[in-house]
């Protein structure tokens, strides 16, 4: 049986006093009449919670209303959540050990701990909560969802990404998923506390980076692409003027030199897409040393290569893929769709010029991310070569359910090795040395 985690306390739905949701009714529905929410909702949210339970501490003085300390606590907590808060969401994402809310429906709420998914005991009190909590996330953004356009990508005000479905796409009323984003940007330290690769993996990522080496980022949903990247971006110097084009803004990291760029979806019109393709174009005249774009999904493909090939060497991507030879295949597709009339031969060609490094990410079935292989892209002629310079090599799976096994040097000596040297980076060659790494 697994453990169900234990998020009762702000489980407004599961209060048995009927009283109490009776005067949170009442006192939302004041707060609509009588006060300009939306002008609330703008404030920092320390500031605005604050200023609505002063509102609604006023309006309980004058009514002269008699509720007991415990309740109107809990009559208060529920009026923020329901009003400017996520409703029943509002503890799931406030506890930081939980990276991803599957919302299939009122009574059915999953997240996602330590890569493992748990039903949870939060309700919403019936589709059209859900609905109303859908609403309040997209609200501040410009975003919409209606029966016309019934999926929505949107982010919280924490970068948390959210994607909502409703019927008549989704068969069981609206769908909500909610990536959270930790506070604190993971860095190469964390990742290795974490098992997730090894001080030596790290060590050459840092250096490949640093050194210009164009890296794509490969892996499924779920496998840590998009920490990653955002990990190896923490190692570009910061003399340097880094462009990042996204979907949804999702990268932290720190940096002196930083400009941002977000694609923007069609209004209620159909007109006004930004889409990535024309960010990357933009892009490349607004003078970047560094292009980084969160993910690579169509014909973008070919002007991230492009771009890769004509001086903006150290740039950086992540692809949908589940093995390097899949991403590889994932990029040519993407290139065929930008419809221009290049053979097969031309496009491989793209990739060889432009992509030093394969970085393949994987989510194992015990939950854990793992670095499962760092490989070269090597040209061969007629062919294209991924030779693995470290990978990591299951052994087995013990009576929890752990995976183990070991990170090893294949003994290969990259080509880019040299451009670590050029570029003054001192990098021992032992760290190839083949072997198992400790």
């Amino acid at each position: 049986m697994k453990e169900q985690p234990s998020l009762h306390s702000d489980n407004q739905w599961n209060v048995k006093d009927a009283q109490l949701e009776k005067r949170a009714r009442h006192y939302r529905s004041r707060l609509i009449k009588e006060v300009d929410l939306e002008t609330i909702t703008t404030l920092p949210p320390n500031e605005m919670r604050q200023t609505i339970e002063r509102l609604v501490y006023r309006m309980i003085e004058e009514e002269r209303a008699i509720i007991p300390k415990q309740e109107m606590e809990a009559l208060v907590k529920q009026i923020i959540n329901e009003s400017v808060g996520f409703g029943p969401l509002e503890a799931l994402l406030k506890e930081d050990s939980i990276t991803e809310i599957m919302v299939n429906g009122p009574k059915e709420i999953y997240i996602e701990k330590n890569g493992k998914l748990f039903k949870t005991d939060v309700r919403f009190k019936d589709e059209q909560h859900i609905r109303h909590i859908i609403d309040r996330i997209i609200a501040p953004i410009g975003r919409r969802i209606d029966e016309s356009s019934p999926m929505v990508d949107a982010r919280l005000h924490d970068g948390s990404r959210v994607n909502a479905v409703i019927p008549p796409i989704s068969m069981n009323g609206p769908i909500l998923s909610i990536r959270k984003f930790n506070k604190k940007p993971f860095t190469h330290a964390d990742l290795i506390g974490f098992g997730s690769y090894t001080p030596e993996i790290s060590e050459f990522l840092q250096a490949a980076v640093k050194a210009k080496s164009n890296i794509l980022v490969s892996g499924g949903t779920g496998s840590g692409k998009t920490t990653l990247l955002n990990v190896l971006s923490g190692s570009i110097p910061n003399s340097e003027r880094v462009v990042i084009i996204e979907d949804m803004a999702e990268l932290k990291f720190e940096h002196d030199h930083l400009v941002r760029m977000e694609a923007r979806p069609k209004n209620m019109e159909g007109k006004g897409e930004i889409n990535i393709r024309m960010l990357v174009r933009n892009s490349l005249r607004m003078r970047p040393d560094r292009i980084i774009v969160g993910e690579v999904r169509g014909s973008e493909a070919i002007d991230m290569l492009q771009a890769m090939n004509t001086g903006h060497e150290g740039s950086l991507t992540t692809v949908h893929a589940n093995t390097p030879k899949d991403a590889l295949g994932r990029l040519e597709a993407m290139v065929i769709m930008s419809g221009l009339s290049l053979s097969v031969e031309v496009i491989r060609q793209y990739f060889v010029g432009a992509l030093d490094l394969i970085v393949q990410s994987e989510r194992l079935p015990d939950g854990k991310r793992k670095l499962v292989s760092v490989a070269e892209v090597v040209d061969r002629g007629n062919t294209i070569e991924i030779i693995d310079i470290f990978k990591f090599k299951r052994e087995g799976v013990d009576e929890k359910g752990n995976v183990y096994g070991s990170f090893i040097s294949t003994g290969y000596v990259p080509s880019i090795y040299e451009q670590i040297k050029t570029a003054g980076i001192d990098l021992p060659q032992t760290i190839f040395q083949e072997g198992v790494l400790m």
